[in-house]
C-alpha cells in the first residue's frame, strides 16, 4: 500500500511541475500587465522602473526559477494590481469557495440520490423519465444561463432570495443550486446506472426470495454495492465544484477562488494567477490522491495494478 500511495504521490508532483510551467507561460502571453496599472501619461522611464521594481525585466527562466522558489515556501509574490501579498488574497477567498462548493454538493446529494434510485427502482415509469429530463436539463444547460434566469426571476421578480454577495445561509442557495445542477445531473445518472445493474445481480434475486423488504433489498443491499463509483465521481466534483465556479461566483459576486482568479487574468495580474491555477491544481490532486487510496483500500487488486 506505501509503494501505491508513493507512486501517486510522485505522479501528482509531477503533474503540478508541469502546470507550473504551463500557467507561467500562459500568464506572461496575455501581454504586459504594465499597461493596465501605469497611467497613459507614464514615459518610457517609468515604464522600466516598474519592471524593474516588480522584476519583469529579468528573463523568463530567471522568473520562472524565483516563482517556484518562493512558491514551494508558500509565497507567491505581491499581487500588481492589490498591491498585497497573494498568500493574503488566497486565504482570504479560499474559505469562501469551500463552503460554496460543500453546500453545492450537499444539495446535489440531497437531490441525486432519492432521484438516481428512484429512477432505477421505477424503470421505464413517469417517474423514470422525468429523471432523465432533469438529467438532461442538467447536463446542456449552460451554467451562467441558470444563473442569470435564477436572479431574474427568485432574486429580482420575486426577491425571494439575495442576488449576490456573502450574507448569511440565503446567499448559497442561488449559487450553490446554480453549481449543484450539473452535478445532480451526472450523479444521478451514474446512481441510476450502477442501482440497475445491481438490482439484476443474483444476490438481490436471492434477498427477495428469502422474502426481505423491499425497501431493506434497495436502499440497503443494492445502493451499497452501486456506491463505489458515485462516491469517486462525488470527490472529484466536489473539487471542481471548488476550482471552477469562475462564472457563477462571477455573476453572483461571490468573493471565491473563481472570482479572484477572473479579477486576476483581466488585469494580467501574474502573480495571482499562477497562485490561484497552482492552488486549484492541488486541492483537484489531493482529492484525486485520496479518491485513490479509498480505491485502495476497497479493493487491494487496485493496489497492485500495474
Amino acid at each position: 500500500m506505501t509503494r501505491f500511495v508513493l507512486t501517486r504521490l510522485a505522479q501528482s508532483l509531477v503533474a503540478l511541475a508541469i502546470l507550473s510551467v504551463v500557467v507561467f507561460v500562459l500568464a506572461r502571453a496575455t501581454g504586459d500587465p504594465l499597461h493596465l496599472i501605469l497611467p497613459m501619461s507614464a514615459t518610457e522611464e517609468d515604464y522600466a522602473n516598474a519592471r524593474r521594481y516588480l522584476g519583469l525585466d529579468r528573463s523568463y527562466p530567471e522568473q520562472y526559477v524565483t516563482f517556484v522558489a518562493r512558491a514551494v515556501t508558500g509565497d507567491f509574490g505581491t499581487s500588481l494590481r492589490a498591491r498585497r501579498p497573494v498568500s493574503e488574497l488566497i486565504a482570504a477567498r479560499l474559505p469562501n469557495s469551500l463552503k460554496l462548493g460543500a453546500f453545492a454538493m450537499g444539495v446535489s446529494l440531497l437531490l441525486a440520490f432519492p432521484l438516481g434510485v428512484m429512477a432505477a427502482v421505477h424503470k421505464g415509469t413517469v417517474v423514470d423519465r422525468a429523471a432523465q429530463v432533469i438529467a438532461v436539463l442538467g447536463q446542456s444547460l449552460p451554467t451562467f444561463w441558470v444563473a442569470i434566469v435564477l436572479i431574474e426571476v427568485v432574486a429580482g421578480r420575486l426577491q425571494w432570495l439575495p442576488a449576490g454577495g456573502v450574507d448569511g445561509i440565503t446567499s448559497y442557495i442561488l449559487p450553490g443550486f446554480t453549481l449543484g445542477w450539473f452535478v445532480v445531473a451526472g450523479m444521478m445518472r451514474l446512481l441510476r446506472s450502477g442501482m440497475l445493474e445491481v438490482l439484476d445481480s443474483e444476490y438481490v434475486k436471492l434477498a427477495r426470495v428469502k422474502g426481505v423488504v423491499e425497501a431493506r433489498v434497495v436502499w440497503l443491499h443494492a445502493l451499497k454495492n452501486a456506491l463505489i463509483p458515485v462516491v469517486t465521481f462525488a470527490g472529484i466534483y466536489f473539487s471542481i465544484l471548488v476550482t471552477t465556479a469562475i462564472v457563477v461566483e462571477t455573476v453572483f459576486a461571490w468573493p471565491g477562488l473563481g472570482r479572484l482568479a477572473y479579477e486576476a487574468i483581466t488585469s494580467r495580474d501574474f502573480p495571482v494567477i499562477q497562485a490561484v491555477v497552482l492552488t486549484t491544481a492541488a486541492i483537484v490532486a489531493v482529492v484525486n490522491l485520496s479518491v485513490d487510496c479509498v480505491y485502495g483500500f476497497i479493493d487491494p487488486r487496485i493496489r497492485y495494478a500495474r
